[in-house]
């Protein structure tokens, strides 16, 4: 596949949707978001690779869905003031690692 190809094909993700319910008096959201399999086998990859690469002061450590950071911060867990640990820690606790792109220690 040629680089153009590349660019091309690069897995992305599609843009979160809210839809509002009216039920029994209340307005509900419901946040949604789809999830290519392309996109998860590129972080797949990212993270097979990311062992033989030198870490140097920046590291792509995971790429994490719009729709689960929304989720998080309704929840109170602010990711943008959080260390680099604890959200990794917190995407192994909701088993969400697949977000992530680095096996290496953060």
């Amino acid at each position: 596949m040629t680089n153009q190809n590349k660019k091309q094909h690069q897995p992305t993700l599609i843009q979160n949707e809210t839809n509002f319910i009216h039920e029994h008096g209340e307005l509900l959201g419901k946040h949604t978001q789809h999830i290519s399999q392309s996109f998860l086998d590129d972080l797949k990859d990212a993270r097979n690779q990311s062992s033989s690469k030198p870490t140097g002061d920046m590291m792509r450590v995971a790429s994490i869905p719009t729709a689960v950071v929304e989720k998080w911060m309704r929840e109170g867990f602010n990711i943008w003031e959080a260390k680099g640990s604890e959200v990794v820690r917190k995407l192994k606790n909701e088993d969400l690692d697949m977000f992530l792109t680095t096996d290496k220690r953060v």
